[in-house]
């Protein structure tokens, strides 16, 4: 920017050589500030430095602000362009000068393009291949939850029923037979429930537990589950804190790490399961735990090894490393989730070639773990009951069941096949005093049915029963006084007791809203 006075004295050859031996992409802008002489020297002057100078804006004094700053900011945005084109330029002749260099590297990349397209093909095979295994694994969970209800009401007649002829015989050859069958269908009870896990409609029923017992009585189902070709150690800490969880999704958690394990080793090797205490100082603790105590179950093996990769996708649902059809992708995402939903954190450590340990951490319980003896209990001690008792159930053998049982405790007891008629029966029938639902029938469920009731009874105790619950959404309360098949005389036995002691204290059992700690 330059005042046109200053060409008028001075000597301006070297700045007009400069200007004419600018690069091709260069023109370099000038700004004159001009007077308002309109002679013809002037004119003449002006034209001589537009001819000189090439990129030259006149700008006429006095001028505002605004006119400045446009014009300089016009003048530095055509510089810059200018030096986009200097760029543009320098790498033409470097791609010239370097063409064949550039055609070679073009071609390894489209190389590298396709091969990188033929892993994502593959890999796009495998996701729909996964997908495909998770489909068949909903539908798993659709089916197993479809004739859950049906299968565990089977179990339920036959449990019942074996309990009772084992109460009535003193013959110890029939009493081997029975307990026999018993075990038989304790086994299709369980494997009922870790069927259901697919499903995920579960619900956790947390209580302080003794671990160590856990993990040694699952012996004989993970000697069956692995197999003769790894060896199963245990290391079991003395002194090891009570935990707050659900049992059976524990025990889960540990066979899927188990199998986990043994499919790490497929030549055989050592599976190794631990438990011990961790205080709040406990230094490789998952850091989204809080400070708190924790009881850690923890599955070792001396494997495969995972890689970093492997490791941080581990926990998502239906990544496996296995091939299609030897795995789900399940395993871990449940033991994740188990862990989460009962308030603890999952850690991995391994190393390729030598191995992995995956740690379990479970909330540490404040209280010791109850001792279970209500089958004992119910034995040596026959309640006698004068309650009548209305029995709702679509399932017939479970009606019979449950009446048997009910009458050899001395109750009276009507029943009832579906839910419509159990509300007839209890606007017929003012004494019934307790109200056993199955929860899935036909027409009406057992909640349904159970809200019609309370609505003009609220008083009356109720107790449901389920083999499945599937999408059913049960509050609190109900949750409470929720009795699952197949259960034992014993478990019946203390369900009816405490819903008509709770009667009793003048407190409803199972409101739907209740108020009541009862």
């Amino acid at each position: 920017m330059i005042a046109e006075e200053a060409f008028i004295r001075e000597n301006c050859n070297s700045l007009n050589n400069w200007v004419s031996r600018q690069p091709p992409w260069s023109d370099f802008p000038f700004i004159v500030l001009t007077s308002q002489q309109t002679s013809a020297f002037a004119h003449a002057h002006r034209l001589r430095l537009l001819e000189s100078l090439g990129n030259v804006s006149l700008l006429e004094r006095p001028f505002g602000t605004v006119t400045l700053v446009s014009t300089t900011k016009s003048a530095l945005r055509a510089r810059g362009r200018q030096y986009q084109v200097q760029d543009h330029l320098f790498e033409r002749e470097q791609w010239t000068a370097q063409l064949e260099d550039l055609v070679r590297e073009r071609t390894q990349q489209l190389e590298e393009k396709n091969n990188e397209l033929q892993a994502q093909i593959a890999e796009r095979k495998q996701a729909e291949a996964a997908l495909q295994q998770a489909q068949k694994m909903e539908l798993i969970g659709q089916m197993t939850g479809g004739v859950a209800h049906d299968f565990n009401n089977l179990l339920t007649g036959v449990l019942g029923n074996l309990e009772l002829a084992s109460r009535r015989t003193d013959d110890d050859k029939i009493r081997r037979y029975l307990a026999g069958a018993t075990q038989a269908a304790q086994r299709g009870a369980k494997l009922t429930g870790q069927l259901l896990a697919f499903s995920r409609t579960q619900r956790l029923q947390t209580e302080p537990t003794d671990l160590n017992a856990l993990v040694s009585g699952m012996g004989d189902l993970l000697f069956r589950t692995i197999g003769s070709t790894v060896r199963i150690e245990t290391v079991l800490q003395k002194g090891l804190w009570p935990a707050m969880i659900d049992g059976s999704q524990i025990e889960l958690v540990v066979l899927n790490l188990a199998i986990n394990a043994r499919d790490a080793m497929p030549g055989g090797g050592r599976l190794t399961i631990t438990t011990s205490n961790a205080d709040s100082s406990e230094p490789n603790r998952p850091p989204e735990l809080a400070g708190d105590d924790y009881v850690i179950v923890s599955v070792s093996d001396t494997g495969l090894g995972m890689t970093d990769e492997v490791q941080k996708k581990a926990f998502e649902p239906f990544f496996t490393t296995k091939a299609i059809g030897s795995g789900t992708g399940l395993g871990l995402s449940q033991v994740y989730g188990i862990a989460k939903q009962t308030g603890g954190a999952v850690r991995i450590d391994s190393t390729l070639g030598k191995g992995t340990t995956v740690a379990v951490y479970l909330p540490r319980a404040r209280s010791l773990p109850a001792h279970h003896k209500a089958e004992e209990e119910a034995l040596t001690a026959t309640p006698v009951g004068h309650a009548t008792i209305l029995v709702a159930d679509d399932d017939r053998d479970v009606r019979e069941l449950l009446i048997s049982c009910l009458e050899s405790l001395g109750y009276r007891v009507l029943a009832a096949s579906n839910g419509p008629l159990a509300i007839e029966m209890i606007e017929k029938n003012s004494d019934i005093e307790l109200l056993m639902l199955d929860i899935a029938m036909p027409e009406m469920n057992g909640i349904e049915v159970a809200r019609v009731v309370l609505s003009k009874r609220p008083e009356l105790p109720v107790v449901f029963m389920t083999g499945y619950i599937g999408s059913t959404k049960l509050e609190g309360a109900e949750q409470k006084r929720l009795m699952k098949k197949p259960f034992t005389v014993a478990e019946l036995t203390k369900q009816v007791e405490d819903a008509l002691a709770c009667n009793l204290k003048g407190s409803n059992v199972v409101p739907l809203r209740p108020a009541s700690r009862c």
